[in-house]
């Protein structure tokens, strides 16, 4: 469904992303995780288009997207939510998720004329926003949320997108304990529909455990492991990788 090739960037003469070859099967959660500065986020930018690769490609759905940006990207199924919340701030909650309906059926990006003629669509954001339990949140602005709504705002959006991958970049990262558990369940029932394959950036090793079918290790911007969770979790290059209790040996 989603593959990378060789994917490198590089900032002057730091290689932040070092030729990591990457697939990832359709209808599976691939968890993406590393010690801070592993070039975990850097990753996603590559394969989501916020940053252009240095060299090799990114293919989707057997379709190389290498020099697409990223809304194309989307479009053709991709979508991304980030550590720091993309909404419209000052627009409502419902406005927020109609827009992307009405962005996914192809009715551009105009405010009130679906008021007049589309209700369909806005019955569908007001569906995706009960099931994020936000509805009764529908009226107030984004940027009135707590963080914690922010973030299920933000699935909302790539929900209503209809995406056929779903980018997270470490969803419960700066929520509460009481907030975090909303989120996850979003994220179950996303990989429960077994109709999308999931990437997850997570620091949390309980997560990983228990949501990824798959986990991709990454250290110094390089592929460095990769398999099922218990068997990577428990491996010596991930140990030294998070412990720092060796010189992890990186592939040739």
């Amino acid at each position: 469904m989603l593959e990378t090739r060789e994917l490198t960037v590089n900032f002057g003469g730091y290689v932040a992303v070092d030729r990591v070859s990457c697939a990832f099967a359709p209808c599976t959660l691939t968890a993406i995780v590393g010690p801070n500065g592993a070039g975990k986020t850097t990753y996603f930018n590559l394969v989501s288009g916020q940053l252009a690769a240095t060299s090799g490609q990114v293919w989707l759905d057997g379709m190389d997207v290498t020099r697409l940006p990223a809304p194309l990207r989307t479009a053709r199924g991709l979508g991304r939510a980030f550590q720091l919340t993309q909404l419209f701030p000052r627009l409502s909650v419902l406005e927020n998720v109609r827009l992307a309906v009405q962005a996914r059926h192809g009715g551009g990006m105009n405010l009130w004329r679906v008021w007049l003629d589309r209700q369909d669509w806005i019955e569908e954001a007001r569906k995706i926003l009960a099931t994020v339990r936000l509805l009764e949140r529908l009226d107030a602005p984004a940027a009135s949320l707590p963080h914690g709504d922010q973030r299920k705002l933000e699935v909302a959006l790539l929900m209503a997108l209809e995406p056929r991958v779903y980018m997270f970049d470490e969803p419960t990262a700066g929520m509460s304990v009481d907030e975090v558990p909303v989120v996850l369940d979003l994220i179950r029932a996303l990989k429960a529909r077994r109709d999308a394959t999931i990437l997850l950036v997570e620091h949390k090793m309980d997560v990983v455990r228990e949501l990824a079918d798959r986990v991709v290790v990454l250290h110094q911007g390089r592929l460095v492991a990769q398999g099922e969770p218990a068997e990577v979790m428990a491996s010596d290059v991930v140990q030294q990788a998070y412990l720092g209790t060796a010189p992890v040996e990186q592939p040739a």
